[in-house]
């Protein structure tokens, strides 16, 4: 832990995103096409301390790294207790 002593932190998170096709004829389709985070944080710590806290905090953030880089995705679907493939 950093210890940094801070007054307020807040992260808003904003995603540009596309959603096609019909849910009922099975054509669906989401994309993402950017995502942005916004760090606002409040400290009378000395600010490359804050920085450093800052820098550590996303990357360590597993939401930021899997946006970031393309990584398989393992699904698996019960349905009844039955595993189905689709």
């Amino acid at each position: 832990m950093m210890k940094i002593e801070y007054k307020s932190s807040k992260v808003r998170v904003e995603m540009d995103y596309l959603l096609s096709g019909s849910v009922l004829r099975g054509t669906v389709k989401a994309e993402c096409l950017e995502t942005r985070t916004c760090f606002t944080v409040e400290s009378d710590a000395p600010e490359e301390r804050v920085l450093a806290l800052i820098k550590n905090a996303k990357q360590g953030c597993f939401a930021e790294a899997m946006v970031q880089a393309a990584i398989p995705l393992k699904s698996e679907i019960k349905l009844n207790g039955k595993v189905i493939s689709i």
